[in-house]
């Protein structure tokens, strides 16, 4: 049986290397915040086409609400032409908003088919061999190539290739990837992890409590992306009204609105009228957070739109 004394012991060790002991009971307020000051920020996912982030663009200047990061081509990058791709930079990039592309192959799309299993999908998604790292990178550079700089990772070797490629000059400096909810990390040691293999920002499981999340963020400087909102296929729930604590304790933060059904499935991905009904959807739910965050928060800070920190296409 393992004493208390022993749980005490291990907590001190890993105190030692930088890690909390425990999850954050206490709920301290965070002192990190993104580079303009700012504690939180909006991330819109689900904007697959230019069609829907038109859509996106004109809610947003309808409510004045700043969005300044969208998750994109979720269902994979491969399937829009260079025309299309171009335009959505394009369209970015006038509106001053950083896109995160998504690119394809992915995971659940491979032939090895053991990931689409209730079992297999413990082992977690990940690229299988050399030949589909070869792929995804080179559907990356492409990306690069049209102008975007912010590309979706849900594997950590996959991760830990692309940054030694920019240290080698083959992908630019200015490139970031965020670490996708599909690569499940859930833990301070995770976070760091994550931080020290290039992250930009990551996205730990969906379901996790306040001071789990305080305590990740006492490990990592990243910033921490939050689904306040989350589809009923990963359990579903709504934290609005948590949105103003979780600022203050983890800031700085990207809230995220996922309420659609799962990545998984190509159907929700083909209607242009019903993502962009969502996209605006997503809009006013993000309004609806940043008041209640101004309300029971009122020392956070939004950040502007164009902070010089996010990754806007450079078509």
């Amino acid at each position: 049986m393992v004493s208390l004394k022993s749980y005490e012991k291990v907590r001190k060790a890993l105190e030692k290397i930088g890690l909390p002991g425990q999850d954050a009971y206490d709920l301290p307020t965070s002192e990190k915040r993104f580079p303009d000051g700012a504690g939180y920020r909006i991330e819109i996912s689900g904007v697959e086409r230019p069609e829907v982030l038109e859509a996106l663009i004109d809610e947003a200047d309808k409510r004045k609400m700043p969005v300044h990061r969208l998750i994109s081509v979720v269902m994979g990058a491969t399937l829009l032409d260079d025309k299309e791709l171009k335009k959505f930079a394009q369209l970015a990039h006038d509106a001053q908003m950083e896109v995160i592309l998504t690119p394809g192959p992915r995971t659940s799309w491979d032939v090895g088919r053991q990931v689409a299993t209730p079992d297999g999908i413990l082992s977690g998604m990940r690229f299988r061999g050399a030949d589909k790292l070869v792929e995804v990178i080179a559907d990356i550079k492409r990306g690069i190539d049209l102008g975007f700089r912010g590309f979706l990772v849900i594997d950590e070797g996959l991760l830990w290739a692309l940054n030694k490629l920019k240290e080698i000059g083959e992908i630019p400096k200015d490139i970031t990837f965020k670490v996708s909810i599909f690569a499940g990390h859930a833990s301070p040691a995770g976070g760091k992890l994550l931080e020290q293999l290039g992250a930009g920002s990551f996205n730990p499981v969906a379901d996790m409590t306040i001071p789990q999340l305080a305590a990740i963020r006492q490990a990592t400087n990243l910033p921490i992306d939050i689904h306040i909102m989350l589809m009923p296929s990963f359990g579903g729930f709504n934290r609005f009204y948590e949105a103003a604590e979780i600022t203050r304790c983890v800031q700085p933060v990207y809230y995220k609105f996922e309420p659609g059904p799962s990545m998984a499935l190509y159907t929700p991905w083909s209607s242009i009228d019903g993502l962009s009904f969502l996209a605006r959807e997503k809009v006013k739910w993000a309004e609806i957070v940043r008041n209640l965050i101004q309300d029971n928060y009122p020392e956070a800070k939004l950040s502007k739109l164009g902070a010089k920190d996010l990754a806007i296409p450079q078509p």
